[in-house]
């Protein structure tokens, strides 16, 4: 008798066995990682041929978006490099052939503690705003860098350290950059480093995105 219930046993343990497992539980399926955001390119049309700017929404956003309604309204358009100091940068985009400045909208707060904390430094070939000796007064004057400026950069929250924001970089174009800077400057109206032959922006648009 018990040598017959082994033998039963023996017989039911391959069956056992045989017995397809229970399925997997099917892993989760994650959603796919969204492709970054391409970044606002400007082409800028000047008497010496045209420079593109990539712009840094991430790090200047109300900078970059208070560049681009300029660049959209069509503010650049006519407008001039005024102010040209070689070795040290090119300042443009808010006066006339005449030297009269444009009409523009309110002052912008200055973004330069942030985006200096993001990397973004006065070094050469980078875009900045423009201002007086009050930190939160940029409007549309914008200029660019021929040389590392670092005394440009902010260093503290005070009138005098405050810097100058960055907000891009010229990734084509700095040869028409160069040129500009080296253009023969003179005393006009009260104001000094003016060219003597007006470096003009024919126009500022927005590229459309890279694919």
């Amino acid at each position: 008798m018990i040598r017959a219930l082994v033998c039963s046993l023996a017989l039911l343990l391959p069956l056992a066995a045989q017995t397809p497992p229970a399925p997997a539980a099917a892993a989760p399926t994650l959603a796919p990682t969204p492709a970054p955001m391409a970044k606002p390119r400007v082409q800028i049309l000047t008497s010496y041929g045209p420079v593109v700017v990539e712009l840094e929404p991430e790090l200047a956003p109300k900078t970059v978006a208070n560049f681009l309604q300029y660049v959209q309204d069509g503010h650049y358009k006519g407008t001039i490099f005024h102010r040209v100091i070689e070795g040290f940068m090119i300042q443009g985009g808010g006066l006339l052939e005449n030297l009269e400045e444009k009409p523009t909208r309110a002052p912008i707060l200055n973004e330069a503690p942030q985006s200096a904390r993001g990397g973004l430094k006065n070094t050469r070939g980078t875009i900045a705003m423009a201002r007086t000796s009050a930190p939160h007064s940029s409007m549309a004057q914008f200029y660019i860098n021929v040389m590392d400026n670092p005394r440009l950069d902010n260093r503290d929250l005070t009138d005098e350290g405050y810097g100058y924001c960055v907000f891009g970089r010229v990734i084509s174009g700095m040869d028409a950059v160069d040129k500009i800077a080296k253009v023969k400057t003179e005393w006009r109206r009260g104001m000094g480093d003016v060219p003597q032959f007006a470096v003009r922006i024919k126009d500022a648009v927005l590229l459309p995105p890279q694919p």
